[in-house]
């Protein structure tokens, strides 16, 4: 990495779970200073990537809110972390944001969204 670099994302090869991409309108950021609208943009059962050009500093912990679409419907509210950032650069083509892990997402949860992963993956699939 390079001193110009602002990315500090893992590879995409060292991700743990699949993921599905998903335009989430509104994530509800909260910490003690601000609260934060933004786009996610993928999500798995273990985190989620936010579309931010303000990206939150590396091991920030905050609390979220995410609500998903069809057919889950459901809200939830869970603390997280900032594991990596990609900061805004007019060299850089991929879109700035950050990528977050879920600390305490209850296992039923994560269950109902890896479900909801795989059954977008199949969809994908047969449109192929």
């Amino acid at each position: 990495m390079t001193s110009d670099s602002q990315e500090t994302a893992p590879p995409a090869d060292k991700r743990q779970g699949l993921r599905c991409a998903l335009l989430i309108k509104k994530v509800r950021l909260e910490d003690e200073r601000r609260v934060f609208f933004g786009y996610a943009t993928s999500i798995s059962c273990s985190g989620l990537f936010i579309s931010s050009i303000n990206p939150t500093a590396i091991d920030s912990q905050f609390t979220i809110e995410i609500s998903l679409p069809s057919p889950l419907n459901i809200t939830f509210i869970c603390d997280c972390e900032t594991v990596w950032q990609r900061k805004y650069s007019p060299k850089n083509t991929s879109e700035p944001g950050m990528g977050l892990r879920f600390i305490d997402l209850d296992d039923e949860i994560k269950a109902q969204i890896d479900t909801w992963i795989h059954n977008q993956a199949e969809k994908e699939e047969s449109k192929i």
